[in-house]
């Protein structure tokens, strides 16, 4: 019984591996057409998002938008644009709620 599960393990394993390096890059540094040979993660995708959408590029928005489920984007949006704040409050000397409003052109409380 064991001997059947573990077969069937295997080859399940088996189909669903892929080579250690498939689409990496030749050496330590290349990365520049990495991107372009797999999936972008959801980081990627936020980051190509709300840099085009600051560029007002359509095609790009709409590019990046269909590499990740919407839920996805949403959640990598949110993260950059916590980050964002967090840095521009520390170059800034501010806490970042003060940030947040003020990018948003709300009055500081």
């Amino acid at each position: 019984m064991f001997g059947r599960i573990r077969m069937a393990y295997g080859r399940l394993r088996d189909a669903t591996r892929t080579p250690s390096r498939p689409d990496g890059p030749a050496h330590p540094g290349d990365t520049a057409n990495l991107a372009r040979r797999r999936a972008p993660n959801l980081f990627e995708a936020a980051a190509a998002y709300v840099s085009a959408c600051a560029e007002n590029d359509q095609d790009r928005i709409d590019e990046a938008a269909g590499w990740v489920s919407p839920e996805a984007l949403s959640f990598g949006v949110n993260e950059l644009a916590c980050r964002a704040v967090v840095a521009l409050a520390r170059e800034r000397d501010r806490s970042p709620h003060a940030v947040a409003r003020a990018l948003l052109g709300l009055p500081a409380t």
